[in-house]
């Protein structure tokens, strides 16, 4: 039996910048993921793709998110259980509970707190022949090392951030980019759609819309594509399609838990994103609310809120006074101290 005050359910950003939060209160946390290595999404599915939103890092890759964010809480001293999927929850009289995962471990902990971004996932994929025999062959639907496609032609398909910024990303590398979108207007960020628009007018980027990609070609692996736009079809050279249509999430067996869902996420109480069982709190992209803004920043925000509602529950009757990190510095579990600068001292003082 593994014995912690917060268990974390998902090791993506969220989950992960939950161990500093806690740390900062001095509560232990173990975490509990079905990928192989924490870093969920930033890791599995898109380590290379750099992201513009993170305070103070003007642009990171989220590979590196997930290694600063480990890094960060490692003086904390987290647990991990990776490769498994968390299955069953049980209350018990104390209000405490028991998580046991797919492969039989046990996790016990006060609190338990869902951080399973979008849940598990799956690709959307464009509905078309042969689609599965080309998978691997040129065919991907996530990018993990844009290497491979330098000095490539390659065919983005899609009208989101994913490809959007995969579009810009690979202008640099690739030989040729042309980004497909079946509607003249994109979903994605503003200031992403006028990059688009003006690394086309500079001729790094080929943006063809309304227009689909409706066929695949090549013996052994993708070699061009049949374009359709305005009822005309058209063949395309190409080396690399990446269909970026983004992820159908499922919750998999926490939808079984006796959470309140609503349209596939987790209801939860603005105050500390607690759900309708008491003690079980949805951080990040699984949960839901009025305003609700699945970005990464808002995840920490909600971690932050729920660690010091997680303080209170475990240790009822006892006052915690906010202290801010370059006033009182940082605690690690292994004995160690970060304090703060003096001058910053100084001046509060």
């Amino acid at each position: 039996m593994i014995k912690t005050d917060i268990l974390i359910i998902g090791a993506g950003p969220t989950g992960l910048f939950t161990v500093f939060e806690a740390g900062l209160l001095k509560l232990k946390c173990h975490l509990i993921d079905a990928l192989p290595q924490p870093g969920g999404q930033c890791s599995e599915i898109y380590p290379k793709k750099p992201i513009y939103d993170i305070p103070g890092f003007p642009e990171i890759l989220a590979g590196d998110l997930t290694k600063n964010l480990l890094e960060q809480g490692k003086q904390f001293e987290p647990g991990f259980t990776l490769g498994e999927r968390a299955e069953t929850i049980e209350k018990l009289e104390d209000d405490s509970f028991i998580v046991t995962t797919n492969k039989g471990t046990k996790h016990h902990a006060p609190i338990v707190a869902i951080a399973g971004g979008l849940g598990s996932f799956e690709p959307r994929k464009p509905l078309m022949d042969n689609l599965a025999f080309y998978e691997e062959k040129g065919v991907d639907y996530f990018i993990k090392n844009p290497e491979i496609y330098r000095g490539k032609k390659v065919v983005i398909s899609g009208g989101g951030d994913s490809a959007l910024d995969w579009s810009i990303f690979l202008a640099d590398i690739a030989e040729e980019v042309t980004l497909f979108h079946r509607r003249n207007e994109f979903r994605g960020a503003l200031d992403s759609v006028e990059k688009v628009k003006e690394l086309k007018l500079l001729g790094k980027i080929n943006l063809i819309t309304p227009a689909e990609v409706t066929a695949i070609h090549g013996a052994e692996h993708v070699e061009g594509l049949t374009i359709t736009k305005e009822g005309e079809e058209y063949v395309l050279e190409a080396d690399h399609f990446i269909p970026l249509f983004g992820l159908s999430p499922k919750l998999g067996p926490i939808a079984n838990w006796g959470l309140e869902i609503e349209k596939n996420a987790i209801k939860v109480d603005t105050l500390d994103y607690q759900t309708n069982i008491p003690g079980v709190f949805a951080i990040g992209d699984v949960n839901t609310y009025e305003g609700k803004l699945k970005l990464i920043l808002c995840g920490f925000h909600e971690a932050t809120l729920m660690c010091q509602s997680a303080y209170k529950i475990i240790n009822p009757g006892k006052k915690y006074v906010l202290k801010y990190t370059t006033v009182s510095g940082v605690d690690g579990f292994d004995g160690s101290r970060k304090e703060a600068p003096k001058a910053v001292v100084q001046a509060i003082d």
